[in-house]
């Protein structure tokens, strides 16, 4: 298998063969793991070297000014994702995406010309396909308005206005879009305070997800957020998890590098007419989800569950609370429908079931004491 290539529907059923993975944590509930910075980074790249393959999403890989490039990692925004998982889409891989940038007109002047600096830092310096660029005619007076539940979540003041950007950047050859927009500082210092010393949600990350999730579903390409803030004061007492945060003028970075390769969204309809000699990645070859112990209620992971696929809970705390018991099924590893349920006291358990199954090993042999053939089958008589 090519670096970048996925992996054929015949080669993903061989033993040791690449495993295609799912990992969620979804965004705005404060996971320990996922909620901040790019802090599910380390986590993505152990379940991509288990599995050989792992379709995630921006949340888990944006870090601010960080990011990691690994050819085994898809980054597949959020709506995308949720249709990849139901069956509606497939997954193309590509060499190269070309980026548009749209730039909300609400930023002021010096802090647009820092997002643009960012893009031709990205093109000089990693070699990224970037422009063209579109600035919005009307600020898009974005909002964030936080859950009953806590969660973190916002809405578009010009949502026409987001939209038709999108689509005049894609009419003039972009294949993917960066949307950077300017987030109001949010009133509640508490919550920020906290957020920055690794605690309660991220409060941008909802209003973030909602702006990405309508330009995919509008525009059925690969696009991703990175907001407009100016710098915070200094703290001296930040935690590691929101540091990226705090490196420099933008967020942009990460998004840019991780759009420059994800993969092209294909609708199922169109995928009979498919002459990509390498392939696509379709749902009915996943092999396993991954996704947090209490968040369990995310429409990709309920399509995985419905499809059969062995789902690894990963104990990774948030606010909520959408368990196996919540949702209906029984505890252990069987669930009344037969489906595979395996849970992971951390990522580095999770990596080590993905790594079981990709090698077809049977859960209980590593189990002791083991129940014989024999002696199950004499209970079944009884």
């Amino acid at each position: 298998m090519e670096d970048f290539y996925f992996p054929s529907p015949c080669s993903s059923l061989g033993v040791g063969s690449p495993l295609p993975t799912l990992m969620v944590v979804p965004s705005g509930i404060g996971c320990s793991v996922g909620g901040f910075a790019g802090d599910a980074i380390p986590s993505a790249r152990l379940l991509a070297a288990a599995s050989g393959c792992l379709v995630t999403h921006p949340n888990v890989m944006n870090g601010a000014m960080l990011y990691w490039s690994d050819p085994r990692i898809h980054y597949v925004e959020g709506y995308g994702l949720d249709r990849f998982a139901t069956g509606e889409i497939a997954l193309r891989p590509v060499r190269q995406q070309k980026i548009g940038l749209l730039v909300d007109s609400g930023i002021e002047l010096e802090l647009r010309e820092r997002q643009l600096q960012v893009a031709d830092a990205c093109k000089a310096t990693l070699g990224l396909n970037l422009g063209p660029v579109v600035i919005t005619e009307l600020p898009l007076s974005i909002q964030i308005c936080p859950g009953e539940s806590g969660t973190s979540w916002g809405e578009v003041g010009q949502l026409n206005e987001l939209l038709r950007a999108g689509k005049l950047l894609q009419e003039s050859g972009a294949t993917a879009i960066a949307v950077v927009t300017r987030f109001p500082e949010t009133s509640e210092r508490d919550v920020v305070n906290a957020y920055r010393h690794g605690n309660g949600v991220d409060p941008l990350a909802g209003a973030e997800a909602v702006i990405s999730h309508l330009l995919v579903r509008h525009l059925g390409i690969p696009c991703a957020h990175a907001p407009a803030l100016p710098m915070l004061s200094f703290d001296s007492q930040l935690d590691p998890r929101a540091a990226a945060e705090e490196l420099g003028h933008t967020f942009l970075p990460c998004v840019l590098v991780g759009l420059s390769r994800a993969p092209d969204l294909v609708k199922l309809s169109n995928c009979e007419n498919e002459k990509n000699p390498y392939g696509l990645l379709r749902t009915e070859q996943l092999g396993a989800v991954v996704a947090p112990d209490g968040a369990l209620g995310n429409e990709a992971v309920l399509a995985c569950l419905e499809r059969g696929l062995p789902l690894i809970a990963v104990t990774n705390q948030g606010i909520l609370n959408v368990n196996l018991e919540s949702l209906g099924i029984c505890q252990g590893q069987q669930d009344l429908s037969n489906l595979t349920i395996l849970k992971a006291s951390n990522y580095v358990e999770a990596a080590g079931w993905l790594m079981l199954i990709r090698e077809g090993i049977a859960v209980e042999s590593l189990q002791r004491p083991i129940c014989g053939v024999g002696r199950s089958l004499n209970a079944q008589n009884e």
